[in-house]
Order: C-alpha cells, then sequence, then structure tokens
C-alpha cells in the first residue's frame, strides 16, 4: 500500500481500480492518514518546498496538486473515504494504465527528490525518456526539442502537471 510520496510498496491492479479524490481545501493530509488507517491503497504526492513565515523560512512538504488524492480500490473503498465529509468529488478513470504510468512517473521523481516545479499542461510536444542519472527512466514530454533542459510529468485526468529540469543530454526522444 502507498502512502504519502509512496511509502510502502505500490499497490497492484488487485487493490483495485484507480479513482481520483477531490477533496476539500487542504484536507488531503487528513484524508490520507484516513486511508492509510483502514488500509486503503493511495498516493498523496508531495513536494518539498520552501515558504516564508513572519520573515523566516522553512522547509514544508506541500501536496503536488492541491485537493487531489489518487485512491486504489474499491467502490466500498471509496466510500469509505466519501464519508469522512472531506470529499468533494470523487471521478473514476477510463485509462487505469495511464493513470498507473503516470503516478508511477511520478512516484519515482518524488523518491529521487526530483525538484518539482509547477508547470502547464502541454497539448503538443514530444515523449521523451531520462537516459541516465539520478532520474534514469522517468518518462514526460519535453515542450521543445531544440531546447532540452527541462521534461514535463503530465497527468492527464487532472489536466495538470510538474516539471523538472535536467541536463539535455541524458534525454531520449521517444517516437
Amino acid at each position: 500500500m502507498v502512502g504519502e510520496n509512496g511509502g510502502g510498496s505500490w499497490p497492484t491492479e488487485s487493490a483495485g481500480s484507480w479513482f481520483v479524490v477531490r477533496t476539500r481545501s487542504r484536507h488531503e493530509r487528513i484524508l490520507a492518514r484516513h486511508l492509510r488507517d483502514r488500509r486503503i491503497a493511495h498516493f498523496l504526492p508531495l513536494a518539498r518546498v520552501t515558504r516564508d513565515y513572519a520573515g523566516y523560512q522553512a522547509n514544508v512538504e506541500s501536496p503536488v496538486f492541491p485537493g487531489y488524492v489518487f485512491l486504489r480500490g474499491t467502490l466500498d473503498d471509496v466510500h469509505a473515504a466519501d464519508r469522512t465529509r472531506r470529499v468533494t468529488e470523487v471521478m473514476p478513470v477510463s485509462d487505469q494504465s495511464q493513470l498507473d504510468a503516470e503516478l508511477r512517473n511520478l512516484h519515482a521523481a518524488l523518491l529521487s527528490n526530483a525538484p518539482l516545479a509547477p508547470s502547464p499542461y502541454l497539448h503538443s510536444g514530444v515523449r521523451a525518456r531520462v537516459r541516465e542519472g539520478p532520474f534514469a527512466g522517468l518518462q514526460g514530454v519535453v515542450e521543445d526539442v531544440a531546447r532540452r533542459d527541462r521534461i514535463i510529468l503530465q497527468v492527464n485526468v487532472l489536466g495538470s502537471a510538474v516539471s523538472l529540469e535536467i541536463q539535455g543530454d541524458v534525454l531520449e526522444l521517444i517516437e
């Protein structure tokens, strides 16, 4: 069972289907804790960011996609999440394998402590894979083939993305 930023093993298809759960504002962690306590597979991607608080800086973990938790389970698991009163919407996922691949990619980037930054969702671009280095195996989209210094990791069901600055010589284009 995977939790916040991937603690534990990745949930297999036998755990059920992926659902995208939209939460009430700033309730992602509370819902994730509830799911963890009930042993319901989920993924809450968190990235380390620096925040200013009254003149001092602190490193905190913040949701990569605010307002969303990815749940992998049955309809009973979805109803258990909904009963917490922290859920505003549950979106079924039509392409399970695509979402699983996108989330695994994001999970791998976060485990490698990738410095992710919010990025606009790209409707065009060229698929690319990181060939070597600490981010080897990551797949995403390159916006401009001539300037390959950034790979975009997208989650299509949300229409959202994050970017990772990278050396262009470690990227290979995927046909």
